[in-house]
């Protein structure tokens, strides 16, 4: 994209009917770190990817918690989507002081949403420059959800996602597989959204237990976040599967080299 004279505010209409501020707002989160979420019947679980600034660094933060039952994905600025967690956190606070039971996930979203829309139609407010994977948990159904925001305002509710850099290969492989989610238990969602992960690992790097992070949400189960230690048995078991699913493709290639004996 190249700076014309249509770009120079959000509330400037560009000839073809565009918002180009908004436009540049959603390219900052094509630039942010992966992250993915997929649900089942029971469960939901995200999962992403953290950027450490140099080799002395921590790692950013990229799953928030907002209450124990609703958390959030992040990819794109990290700023903006701490100030867009502490307004979810007040929401979530200011609804179970004055109703006595936890919000659900659905009114919080369309509040969300609106607030990303107010910021594309003032004149004195930038877009948030973040996207967003919201995963929550009905608090009277009990049943899961998986919310999508984007920086112009848009929700959707997906049943998998992937947003973020490299992002792409996520996708693919969450449409290959998504109909097999319905059914998995926690363990299983939480080994997709892994595989998932390593197609957007830049470069020669490999997804560890110290840039992966994944939470879960569900039936029952509060909101709890795996990282470290806790996460490492899952990538044995990717790794497993992973070897299994190699000698299985070099198996069908030597069949198919196998040579067919000459007629006489």
């Amino acid at each position: 994209m190249f700076r014309n004279q249509y770009d120079t505010d959000v509330t400037v209409w560009s000839p073809e009917g565009r918002l180009l501020q908004v436009e540049y707002a959603m390219e900052s989160v094509k630039q942010g770190s992966a992250c993915v979420g997929l649900r089942s019947n029971t469960h939901v679980v995200l999962g992403a990817l953290k950027r450490s600034v140099s080799e002395l660094s921590g790692h950013q933060k990229k799953i928030l918690e907002i209450d124990d039952h609703i958390g959030m994905g992040i990819a794109g600025l990290t700023a903006d989507a701490r100030s867009l967690a502490k307004y979810m956190r007040n929401e979530c606070l200011n609804h179970k002081y004055v109703f006595g039971q936890a919000i659900p996930p659905a009114n919080l979203m369309s509040d969300l949403a609106d607030k990303h829309q107010r910021t594309t139609q003032t004149y004195v407010r930038r877009p948030y420059g973040v996207g967003l994977l919201v995963a929550g948990v009905d608090p009277q159904r009990q049943s899961p959800h998986l919310y999508q925001t984007c920086p112009s305002g848009n929700l959707y509710e997906f049943y998998a996602s992937a947003i973020g850099a490299r992002s792409q290969s996520a996708r693919t492989y969450l449409e290959k597989h998504y109909e097999s989610f319905a059914e998995a238990d926690k363990d299983q969602l939480i080994v997709h959204a892994l595989q998932a992960l390593v197609g957007c690992v830049s470069g020669d790097d490999e997804l560890t237990k110290e840039n992966a992070s994944v939470c879960i949400l569900g039936k029952d189960q509060k909101f709890t976040l795996l990282e470290g230690d806790v996460l490492q048995p899952y990538l044995d078991r990717l790794e497993i599967r992973s070897a299994e699913e190699k000698e299985d493709d070099d198996d069908e290639e030597g069949k198919e080299e196998e040579p067919e004996a000459m007629e006489t």
